[in-house]
């Protein structure tokens, strides 16, 4: 089932609140406060492998909540959601949690990624009693969430032993509650897939962030490229040529990856044996990887391709050459563990591909129209991938985080909220 929705009517509190922004709409990320009467209980929880996480628990007010819907990224900071309080009003418990990484993702494995968001479902289901858990995976929470759900559907013996970057997952002796339901907002196919669409294939050396090859530059007018706010025309043959750069690219930053971990390991053996100093010292070392230009998805210039609702730009801004080789941005500095099992599209392991047909509960997904950083046929095969037949997909005007995408409009935000308030209320009542 599919369906589009737009924001025509509203409650009175949540009109009144538009007029009170009105004019900043699209740029809004005031946050609606919890129902009153809502308790709050702060945790902090140990992981198996000894870990801290934190998390909050939102109990509605009236009554024992039968439900709880959790929210969590791997490396945000989602105690604020703005999909909280919807959670709440459809009666519901809301469980925010933060990752050992918050704020960083300089080490962020998703294979260790997994033992705090089992952390958080133990607590659940142990001291929150709660007869149905629902995962509610917005943005790279989506790949989190689906990963974990995969591997927790798998018989221990059958989990993931190691990660992409060698390591022992342990997985097999992690306690991971089962789910019962899946909501989807904003789901990129994960942060290596999304990393394939934008990192900038023209990068001729990695050591040199400006190093350009001309006929691969997305930025050179030759190749379609027009300076904002026109829009680029790229030919469907540089479009070819780019996206299989963009593969070659992210298969050269593996092996690299791979190269600096076998070094380091080779170090260590050598070190242990030998008792040499130097190598003691080279095993120690962790190298950090610089990877620049990750900015770059032509779609987000051309928006012919795959048209949709959304305006020029990316996540990072409307000005390509800021976004594309500033220092914010897509994994610029991370482990080579790190870069093979997050922002790796070949070698990452949390990509919807592989774990959305793990999906066997009720599932909704919820599309924003103006998403700069997941487009229409994207979201269409994420749905297509997902593998219970009790699912949904609605498409919401709104950008990335739900926001209105003209000033006159309600922010997709909202209508997304009663969107889920509805279908909690159907497939789980209280």
């Amino acid at each position: 089932m599919s369906s589009t929705l737009t924001g025509d009517a509203r409650p009175r509190a949540e009109a009144a609140q538009s007029e009170a922004t009105a004019g900043f709409l699209n740029t809004d990320w005031s946050p609606r406060d919890v129902p009153a009467g809502t308790v709050t209980r702060n945790v902090v929880l140990r992981t198996a492998d000894g870990a801290a996480t934190t998390g909050s628990l939102y109990l509605p007010p009236g009554k024992a909540a039968d439900t709880v819907v959790c929210v969590m990224h791997p490396r945000e900071f989602m105690a604020c959601h703005y999909l909280v309080p919807d959670v709440l009003a459809a009666g519901c418990a809301a469980w925010s949690q933060s990752p050992r990484s918050v704020g960083n993702d300089l080490r962020l494995e998703h294979e260790t990624a997994l033992f705090d968001v089992a952390a958080g479902l133990n607590f659940l289901r142990e001291q929150g009693n709660f007869r149905n858990v629902v995962l509610l995976g917005n943005s790279g929470g989506a790949s989190l969430y689906c990963f974990y759900n995969q591997q927790a559907s798998l018989p221990s013996v059958e989990r993931i032993a190691k990660t992409p970057g060698g390591r022992p997952t342990r997985l097999a002796q992690l306690a991971m509650p089962a789910i019962d339901g899946m909501v989807l907002v904003a789901p990129h196919p994960g942060q290596g897939m999304l990393l394939m669409g934008c990192i900038d294939p023209s990068v001729v050396d990695e050591a040199d962030p400006l190093s350009v090859d001309p006929s691969l530059d997305p930025l050179n007018p030759v190749n379609g490229f027009s300076e904002p706010p026109a829009t680029s025309q790229y030919a469907p043959d540089f479009l070819e040529r780019y996206r299989a750069a963009q593969r070659a690219r992210v298969g050269r930053l593996d092996e690299v990856a791979r190269s600096m971990i076998e070094r380091r390991l080779h170090a260590r053996r050598k070190g242990k044996e030998t008792g040499n100093a130097d190598l003691r010292r080279q095993g120690a070392y962790t190298g950090v990887m610089s990877v620049w230009r990750t900015d770059a998805d032509p779609r987000c210039f051309d928006l012919s391709i795959d048209p949709s609702d959304r305006k020029y730009g990316t996540l990072w801004g409307r000005d390509p050459l800021t976004s594309n080789y500033g220092a914010v941005g897509f994994a610029r500095f991370c482990t080579p563990e790190a870069w093979l099992s997050t922002w790796s599209g070949l070698s990452s392991n949390a990509a919807l591909h592989k774990t959305a047909p793990s999906i066997q509960v009720p599932a909704l997904l919820v599309e924003y129209t103006g998403d700069v950083s997941t487009f229409p046929a994207t979201l269409r095969d994420i749905y297509e991938s997902i593998g219970t037949p009790d699912k949904r997909h609605v498409r919401i005007r709104g950008d990335h985080h739900g926001r209105a995408l003209e000033a006159e409009e309600e922010p997709g935000r909202y209508i997304a909220g009663r969107t889920i308030r509805g279908w909690l209320g159907e497939k789980f009542p209280n």
